[in-house]
């Protein structure tokens, strides 16, 4: 009997053991859960600066900053380093971001896709060298032999609106009506761009020679910006006479077809690359060296940049701390596409990161993410909520408008039946099963945020060739195109965008300028059953799918683990929720780290720390759940649990493994 009294009494002992560890483990993990908050929140507090930026950009001028606020003579004038905030926009996260400059970037092969869309403008030259000490100006040029322009950009320099013969610019579009498209044209006299020299030196800035080898005309009739170039002189420190100075980097640009979409976004393509392969640390201000008259567009401008002015509106000379000399939008490749026959498709930012390919760019896609983020419409909600109401078509039309002082108001047809064709598809629509939007997409009438809204919430976009379909490129990855081309518009331009953005792209040519409704409504049948009809009822089969499967997984697993039946149901319950998001497919990887990249977008911090972090403290936590001894416990454990790897993880005493979709953000950064 004695060794049944000793078992019983070692039982009792063992019990007893096992109640208090149960009483003690909780509170332990508690208490470092209580140390995880605080010291989670200490990093929040530590990290409040927003948007953080590229690295700044080589500027000899900017650690001197002209103390007396660079005013008279300039160059007589003691400097001191100064560190003032920048009132500048600063660039915001674009999912499809991948660097321009670095010392890890190298120079792209000519006539490669990066040299076309991207940073080939690799070769510097220096025209007037930067001398150390801060004195005197600076003037170099960035070359593309891929797209035969340049970049150009200095330092300590002057543009006088009084050598600048053309229109002020700016005025209402009833104002001017009439006025010639020569007057609103800059002409240059000799000495419009002046820099400074950081020794007597005086003459031209550069010499024609230069100007053949580096800013070619290519065949455009008026290349303003070598005629700006041209008219520049070098002049002595201390002769470089400006009535006011704008400190920070400025953007001078001459538009051409300014009221017209697709050429106002080869502008705007074209001022976007300048201020990346410049490496601006924030978006920089923009002068018109033009005399055009407001437009509707003018706004996008606005929303795109820091501040955006007309050079005429200067009282008299004015200097720049560092200006930049934006390249015609004739000299893009949204433009030279046209005429010059080069091999390069589109492809997601996430796939050239794992493997670079020469042949493909995500640089139209990030230029569309670029436009999207300056109205605040790069956001989770809108991408994801495109099918949760049914299937948008968007029908972009062509109606008339008053566009520029020179057009009449009428819109040259190019579907001579537009209207039957639109009316033929919104009843076919209502005859479908499942549910189908046509959207009816009157640009000329909407906001530039409305027109960007409906093309990321379409699901096909169809329209006549016109430049509304230049919108394509802030189109999501998924959609659809069909254009319906007249005879007497035989064009690629938005073939070729939707290549170059990798979007699935079907055309109808017309013998004329008259479209038979039924081949249309055949054509666009055929696009949503190939992509869009059983896309939608797919994923909600998919969905339910996997919410029954996430199920059936969790309780199986849960009860295999769990020491008491109604601990297996409580920790099967919460399994649905964390199985189904762990199986989805289409997520990053599993439910935390997608949160947890939600979380930092609206927090404006840096993704990759905050992710490992939450994600991970969710994702380890959840494991928790199959062993809690009590129901009570399977609802609080899989809080606690997770905080202790997750915090040794945050000191560096242990490796968290994490989701493909987490090393990818830590990459992206």
């Amino acid at each position: 009997m004695m060794p049944v009294r000793t078992y019983h009494h070692h039982h009792h002992h063992n019990n007893s053991n096992n109640h208090r560890l149960r009483r003690i483990i909780p509170r332990v993990l508690l208490a470092v859960f209580a140390i995880y908050a605080v010291s989670f929140a200490a990093y929040l507090l530590r990290h409040q600066s927003p948007h953080p930026h590229p690295h700044p950009a080589a500027d000899p001028e900017r650690d001197a900053v002209d103390a007396a606020g660079g005013g008279g003579g300039g160059g007589a004038v003691d400097r001191v380093r100064v560190e003032a905030p920048s009132s500048q926009k600063p660039w915001p996260r674009l999912p499809s971001f991948l660097p321009w400059t670095s010392a890890s970037v190298r120079p792209p092969p000519k006539h490669s896709c990066e040299g076309y869309f991207g940073n080939g403008f690799s070769r510097l030259v220096d025209v007037l060298p930067a001398r150390g000490g801060g004195v005197g100006g600076w003037f170099r040029c960035h070359h593309s032999e891929t797209l035969r322009s340049s970049i150009c950009e200095g330092g300590r320099v002057r543009l006088d609106p009084g050598l600048i013969a053309m229109s002020r610019g700016g005025e209402p579009l009833d104002q001017v009506m009439g006025r010639a498209e020569e007057e609103e044209l800059p002409k240059y006299e000799p000495g419009a761009l002046q820099v400074e020299a950081a020794a007597k030196r005086t003459g031209p800035l550069v010499e024609a020679g230069f100007l053949d080898a580096y800013v070619p005309t290519g065949g455009i009739g008026m290349h303003t910006m070598r005629s700006l170039l041209d008219s520049g002189r070098v002049v002595p420190p201390g002769e470089l006479h400006c009535s006011q100075w704008v400190e920070e980097p400025t953007l001078l640009v001459t538009r051409f077809e300014y009221a017209n979409l697709f050429h106002t976004i080869t502008d705007w393509y074209s001022a976007y690359v300048s201020s990346r392969v410049t490496d601006l640390p924030n978006r920089p201000n923009v002068v018109f060296v033009d005399g055009h008259c407001k437009a509707q567009l003018e706004q996008t401008w606005e929303a795109l940049f820091s501040n955006v002015t007309y050079v005429k509106n200067f009282s008299g000379p004015v200097c720049f701390r560092h200006a930049i000399l934006s390249p015609l939008g004739y000299e893009t490749a949204l433009f030279k596409g046209l005429s010059e026959s080069f091999s390069c498709e589109g492809a997601s930012a996430e796939s050239l990161r794992e493997k670079p390919d020469h042949q493909k760019t995500a640089r139209l896609s990030e230029f569309g993410e670029m436009i999207l983020a300056s109205f605040d419409l790069l956001r989770d909600d809108i991408l994801s909520s495109k099918t949760s109401n049914g299937l948008n078509v968007l029908f972009v039309r062509r109606e008339d408008y008053l566009a520029h002082p020179r057009h009449s108001g009428k819109v040259e047809s190019r579907l001579s039946n537009e209207k039957e064709v639109y009316d033929a598809i919104e009843g076919w629509a209502k005859g479908q099963k499942c549910k189908i939007n046509v959207i009816n997409g009157l640009f000329a009438h909407m906001n530039m945020k409305e027109q960007l809204r409906a093309i990321q919430e379409a699901s096909v976009v169809i329209g006549a060739h016109g430049a509304g379909l230049t919108h394509l490129v802030s189109a999501t990855p998924d959609t659809k195109v069909l254009e319906i081309i007249s005879s007497m518009y035989r064009r690629p331009h938005f073939a070729l965008i939707s290549h170059w953005k990798s979007l699935e792209y079907h055309a109808i040519n017309l013998p004329g300028s008259y479209a038979r409704v039924t081949d249309v409504i055949n054509e666009l049948s055929n696009i949503l059953k190939g992509g869009g009809q059983h896309k939608l009822r797919g994923r909600k089969r998919e969905r339910k799918k996997k919410e029954w499967g996430g199920w059936l997984w969790a309780r199986w697993f849960a009860c295999l683990h769990a020491s008491r039946r109604s601990t297996c149901l409580v920790a099967a319950a919460w399994g649905v929720k964390w199985a189904w998001l762990m199986m989805d497919a289409s997520s990053l990887g599993i439910m935390p780290v997608s949160f947890s990249i939600y979380v930092g977008r609206r927090m404006e911090l840096e993704l990759a720390p905050v992710s490992a972090w939450l994600g991970g403290l969710d994702a380890v936590a959840w494991s928790g759940l199959w062993t809690a001894p009590r129901p009570s416990d399977a609802a609080v454990l899989p809080v606690v649990t997770g905080v202790l790897p997750q915090y040794m993880y945050s000191l560096g005493l242990m490796p968290l493994p994490i989701g493909k979709g987490m090393v990818d953000v830590m990459e992206k950064d």
